[in-house]
């Protein structure tokens, strides 16, 4: 990255094995963020889960030496990010990564604001067009697990190319849950709404990435000052992405064995690894501290509640055939539950591509670049 350029690798690399460290050591490359050197040796020294932290903590303090702020602002979020939640150090880690990163990423004209939601705030970057075409606003927000820098360079994409630019951490996301205690709520009609009054838009496009995929699709639901909206690695129904043996188990302990089941889960947390950080993520972004009352409210990111009938504007799908979170099987009922849309584009990325994998990582200038395309000739078409 140059001090005013992101530049986007093509290529999806094997740092490890194991897809679920794979991906995230692809995420940060992908995004700009982070070498291929780098990463590939960070890759060559994690065994198992614990081996994680450590290995991203020194190559983040190895960075502090030499200077290069970027680089180690991405690998203090790397360890951040398999660090449980509760453990004493994952707040500092946060801490350690924006404080990096604002004092060092360019944000010539960027604003870094608050904007008033419910009792709290959401946390905002306000980005201004790079040019002296006028294509218009875009709102950009993440999902699960992300905070709104990570996808800085993405924002900053789309301000080279015309338009204003509005980030944000949602409910339960990044700073907005982190410092202002905001809890995840999938109503995200209700964040892009409030944003939307402040800063007095009128129309706008709205980009959800990963989870967000879905919240973006549920918010232009009901929300009729977005007109155009794109969704980049979501789920048709989050319900569903597990096999149907294993849905039936989750309603079998859910009826049935419902305090062995929270136990059990409580317990996992305690032990750690995968399944425990996943499992204390979705409580503390919910902020519900039982964890089947939890993943119920998870699970009711589903079809009813996305309410594709409703949605009447231009959108957008982007997919990766190889997406190892959304089963691919979940695309064709999406699309085909827009039944009223003004008009339906879904984009397919396989391997050929170097796309193929969740939120196109491994070529994201080329999805960045559909998106753009079709964006402005709907701009244009108005």
């Amino acid at each position: 990255m140059g001090s005013d350029l992101f530049t986007f690798p093509i290529g999806y690399h094997r740092f490890h094995k194991k897809q679920l460290y794979n991906f995230q050591l692809n995420r940060w490359h992908s995004l700009g963020y982070l070498s291929y050197d780098d990463l590939k040796t960070a890759g060559e020294k994690i065994r198992k889960f614990d081996d994680w932290k450590p290995v991203m903590l020194e190559q983040a303090d190895s960075k502090l030496d030499t200077g290069k702020y970027i680089e180690a602002a991405f690998f203090y979020r790397a360890a951040e990010f398999y660090t449980l939640y509760g453990q004493e150090d994952k707040e500092l880690l946060y801490d350690k990564f924006t404080d990096l990163f604002y004092s060092n990423v360019p944000l010539e004209g960027v604003h870094v604001e608050k904007v008033p939601y419910k009792e709290s705030f959401l946390h905002v970057l306000k980005m201004p067009n790079k040019t002296e075409i006028k294509r218009g606003t875009v709102l950009i927000h993440i999902g699960f697990d992300s905070f709104i820098e990570e996808f800085y360079s993405i924002a900053w994409y789309f301000t080279t190319q015309g338009y204003d630019v509005i980030a944000f951490d949602g409910p339960g996301q990044g700073k907005s849950v982190k410092k202002f205690n905001v809890p995840f709520d999938f109503e995200w009609e209700k964040p892009v709404k409030t944003i939307l009054d402040y800063y007095k838009i009128s129309e706008a496009a709205l980009l959800g990435i990963s989870l967000g995929g879905w919240l973006c699709l549920r918010a232009a639901a009901f929300e009729p000052r977005i007109k155009w909206v794109i969704s980049s690695g979501g789920a048709y129904d989050y319900y569903k992405i597990p096999p149907a043996i294993a849905r039936w188990m989750m309603d079998f302990f859910k009826k049935y064995m419902r305090e062995g089941s929270n136990k059990i889960a409580l317990k996992g947390i305690e032990k750690g690894g995968m399944e425990a950080w996943r499992n204390s993520n979705i409580m503390y972004i919910t902020k519900i501290d039982i964890p089947m009352d939890a993943f119920e409210y998870a699970w009711q990111m589903n079809s009813e509640n996305l309410h594709a009938d409703k949605i009447m504007q231009d959108v957008m799908v982007i997919t990766g055939k190889d997406d190892h979170f959304i089963p691919f099987k979940l695309h064709a009922p999406l699309i085909k539950s827009f039944t009223n849309a003004k008009s339906v584009t879904d984009i397919v990325f396989t391997k050929t591509n170097h796309a193929s994998n969740h939120c196109s990582i491994g070529n994201v200038k080329l999805s960045l670049d559909r998106m753009i395309n079709w964006l402005d000739k709907k701009i244009e078409e108005k």
